[in-house]
């Protein structure tokens, strides 16, 4: 990473414009036009495939209920309709828009509150999704990308790096939901050939992220280093390190839901990096980062105190990639130290538009 310290941020914003060209977050136009539903396309992985999906040159419309959403991250090129998933209202949007491709990204997405209250979570990722696939067959949809989790369902794998001929064994309500979802695939493909490409997500950060869901750690770090608050390492008692996870860059995910309009129908797909990373290895560097912006950055910060893994965590997780690269044309391409470098750039962005 290059030095920044003598950077302004304005200088710091504009470095990695064309950095940028390579990560999926600045997609050219495609010639293929389709009409695609979003939902959760005002969250954060869900308002960036939005983007990528509308830089393409698709028409797409978002159902999302702003419980975790913000409206800040819409698109204005896309049609909105605050909704949950759950509602019986949702096939009016189906029957009026008539998309071609569900794109599901709508979820309760965090670990312990599905350990809190798995009722909540399996009314939201199960009734919510049956929801959805009813009404995709009654208005004929060509296909659904499900956006599953390869950081969460396999649970402590045996295999490591976990490939996808590992049978998952989900150790949350969250990973059992997911899990059940990519069945219920299965069945409306043989009973109503409904197809699907399921993506099984590694730890997903960048630009928009909030501090709940499986990798939002990289939000709070960063947002506390920028606010001069301390953090605190949630680890086992014989990884004082913390836990290994498997970070990929939200960019290389919009690349791979465009990959996935196309490619990869009936199947299931890895979607990482096939690094593992440390939590502590990972606030160091965001730490690193931080500092080349404030120098005066205050080193006691570096240090952090330790807490207890939460209810649901795994030790590792770490996945193989090989088969999106075959089979999707995918693969990662923006490094850890870029990817926060550029989740940072954003962040001072927005700063900037919240201090005019």
């Amino acid at each position: 990473m290059q030095h920044l310290s003598a950077l302004s941020e304005q200088e710091f914003l504009d470095a990695a414009l064309l950095e940028m060209l390579g990560t999926g977050l600045l997609l050219r136009k495609r010639e293929v036009f389709m009409k695609i539903l979003v939902t959760g396309g005002a969250g954060f992985i869900g308002s960036n495939v939005v983007d990528g999906y509308i830089r393409a040159g698709h028409e797409v419309v978002v159902v999302d209920n702003l419980f975790t959403g913000k409206k800040s991250n819409l698109n204005p090129e896309a049609t909105f309709y605050e909704m949950d998933i759950r509602s019986p209202q949702i096939q009016e949007v189906f029957a009026r828009e008539k998309p071609e491709i569900l794109n599901h990204h709508a979820a309760q997405i965090s670990v312990p509150a599905s350990v809190s209250d798995p009722l909540f979570d399996a009314d939201v990722n199960l009734k919510g999704f049956l929801n959805l696939l009813e009404n995709a067959v009654k208005y004929q949809i060509r296909k659904v990308i499900f956006i599953s989790s390869g950081g969460a369902i396999y649970g402590e794998a045996e295999e490591y790096p976990t490939s996808e001929r590992y049978v998952p064994k989900p150790l949350s309500p969250y990973a059992v939901t997911k899990y059940c979802s990519e069945f219920y695939l299965g069945y409306y493909r043989h009973q109503h050939g409904l197809d699907y490409t399921i993506l099984r997500y590694a730890n997903i950060y960048g630009p928009r992220q909030i501090p709940h869901g499986e990798a939002g750690v990289v939000s709070i770090f960063m947002t506390n280093l920028l606010e001069g608050k301390a953090s605190v390492l949630n680890h086992f008692p014989d990884e004082p390190r913390g836990m290994i996870r498997d970070y990929c860059f939200v960019g290389d995910v919009v690349k791979a839901n465009s990959m996935a309009l196309t490619r990869g129908g009936g199947d299931f797909f890895n979607i990482g990096t096939g690094q593992e990373t440390k939590t502590l290895d990972l606030y160091e560097a965001i730490f690193e980062a931080v500092k080349e912006i404030k120098p005066d950055l205050q080193e006691s910060l570096f240090h952090l105190s330790g807490q207890a893994a939460r209810p649901g965590d795994i030790r590792r997780s770490c996945l193989v990639v090989d088969k999106a690269k075959r089979a999707l044309e995918w693969r990662p391409e923006t490094t850890l130290p870029q990817g926060i470098r550029l989740t940072l750039q954003w962040w001072l962005a927005e700063k900037r538009k919240k201090a005019r």
